[in-house]
């Protein structure tokens, strides 16, 4: 395993679409335990492989609280295949470090996707689970979150961030 650099707004290749994963092997589970690795050490809660210069449709979620055990979820061609209800809660990002807002999302998803090994499965969220779902897959489809926002707040936010491309801070949340 190894740490990978974390790419910041306004990088270029975060805007990108990524391409489905077609080959199941070492490479990909490598570039799953890379992204694990980086995703603790940030320390976050969710990682998409584009935020580390890959561009293949690829994510990571771990939202369990600190005092309970890992539930890692590593998701290969993740989509979300139902959602239901409305949710507002405040996000951030490791590729968008010290800005949080508040974004409408879906209440619950259920997730369709393959493992590392290409087996298809299937998972029900709410909660935080749920919205790490529909961010981490925005990052596939080269959507931060902020694109979510108001144009008032992404206004405010593209002002914000001229000083944050300057700045090296310190990452919370994916």
């Amino acid at each position: 395993m190894a740490l990978r650099e974390i790419l910041r707004y306004p990088e270029p290749l975060l805007k990108q679409k990524s391409v489905p994963v077609t080959e199941f092997n070492d490479e990909l589970k490598q570039l799953a335990d890379d992204m694990v690795e980086t995703m603790y050490d940030a320390p976050g809660v969710g990682l998409a492989a584009p935020q580390i210069g890959a561009l293949q449709r690829l994510i990571i979620l771990d939202c369990s609280a600190k005092d309970e055990p890992d539930d890692l979820l590593v998701a290969v061609n993740p989509e979300i295949i139902a959602a239901e209800g409305d949710s507002l809660e405040e996000e951030g990002c490791l590729s968008v470090p010290g800005y949080w807002a508040n974004v409408k999302r879906r209440a619950t998803a259920t997730l369709r996707y393959q493992d590392t090994d290409g087996n298809f499965c299937e998972r029900e969220a709410d909660g935080l689970l749920a919205i790490g779902m529909q961010h981490e897959i925005d990052h596939l489809e080269g959507v931060l979150f902020v694109d979510r926002l108001s144009p008032l707040k992404r206004s405010i936010f593209r002002k914000k961030s001229v000083s944050y491309t300057h700045l090296t801070l310190p990452t919370i949340c994916s």
